[in-house]
């Protein structure tokens, strides 16, 4: 979910924010999702009839970079319509880490519901980490499943910073078996073990080509999709979104170019994706949000969404970021 550290340090110092703009009315199911608060890292997750759509919650002020302190989850049974279930939990509920609730994303398995989810961890191991929660519902509340961090630092040495361990992305396999990826330069990934709160073998990278952060694993049919925040440091300012694609999850993994640009007046871009109800989504983030005095930046940014659409050999279409997003009825076309 960051970028630079260093240099988006010296832009948040700068005072940078979006330009002004007026948010006018719009209609059901149009750009941005949630409208009175700063979201980001969207992570769709259907259980049943409903898509439970789980944040981090940007509460930067004036000048500040990043402020988030703790997870939202949101849910809807027609995409126009979403419920605010309120905080599921807060960073501080993870007592080895000391801050930054940054990027989630939540799986069922078994009965119960499992929360992967990026924080700094405290002094006995200095830098990022993933964490694993558990609940009976979706909404939760979720509780440290291990009173541990799942994934330090420490775990992948060949890294070359000390952020690198964010964004966790899981995916249950055909056959039961549970993936989780994640990174920031360099990408990662290991099974988990059938309890869900322990790896299970080696951790293999699988860096793809400009992979930034922000992986997202998904599965439609025979292939295996890796979406990533990209960013070609030769061409580009601001993370777009590009993918690869797989015959299995282990790869090997050919890269497929750009899916979709970058977000909106945003430095960051993370996607999510889904199928629900006989379409696919992605979820994405921009900065073109403005509440009260509060113009979007680089730490308040705002939750978006797209139809997607596949062409006959599996390959994604690129996507258009709009502000209609899916105000209006999904496209029908052949390779859907």
């Amino acid at each position: 979910m960051i970028r630079s550290i260093p240099a988006l340090l010296a832009l948040a110092a700068a005072g940078w924010v979006a330009p002004a703009h007026a948010q006018a009315p719009r209609a059901a199911g149009s750009n941005p999702i949630v409208r009175d608060k700063f979201t980001a890292d969207p992570a769709p997750l259907v259980v049943g009839d409903r898509l439970y759509l789980y944040v981090g919650h940007d509460e930067a002020q004036r000048d500040e970079m990043f402020n988030m302190r703790e997870w939202l989850v949101y849910s809807t049974t027609d995409m126009q319509h979403w419920t605010d279930h309120g905080p599921i939990m807060n960073v501080a509920d993870f007592t080895w880490a000391k801050k930054d609730a940054w990027a989630s994303q939540a799986i069922e398995k078994n009965g119960k519901f499992y929360f992967y989810a990026a924080v700094e961890h405290d002094g006995s191991h200095p830098g990022k980490a993933i964490g694993v929660a558990v609940s009976d519902t979706p909404t939760g509340p979720f509780v440290d499943a291990r009173g541990s961090a799942l994934i330090t630092n420490q775990m992948t040495p060949k890294g070359t910073h000390s952020w690198e361990d964010i964004d966790p992305t899981v995916l249950t396999d055909d056959d039961g078996t549970t993936w989780i990826a994640w990174g920031n330069r360099q990408c990662y990934i290991a099974k988990l073990k059938p309890n869900m709160i322990e790896i299970d073998g080696p951790i293999q990278e699988i860096t793809p080509p400009n992979f930034e952060e922000g992986p997202w694993l998904h599965k439609r049919g025979g292939l295996y999709y890796l979406t990533y925040a990209s960013l070609d440091r030769s061409r580009h300012r601001d993370e777009r979104v590009s993918y690869a694609t797989a015959p299995a999850i282990t790869g090997p993994w050919t890269y497929r170019g750009e899916l979709t640009g970058s977000g909106k007046y945003s430095f960051t871009i993370h996607p999510g994706i889904v199928a629900f109800k006989g379409s696919w989504y992605v979820f994405l983030h921009n900065a073109a949000l403005a509440i009260g005095d509060l113009n979007g930046a680089i730490g308040r940014r705002a939750v978006t969404v797209e139809y997607l659409e596949y062409n006959a050999d599996g390959t994604m279409k690129p996507v258009t970021q709009t502000e209609a997003g899916v105000s209006a009825p999904p496209p029908r076309q052949p390779g859907r």
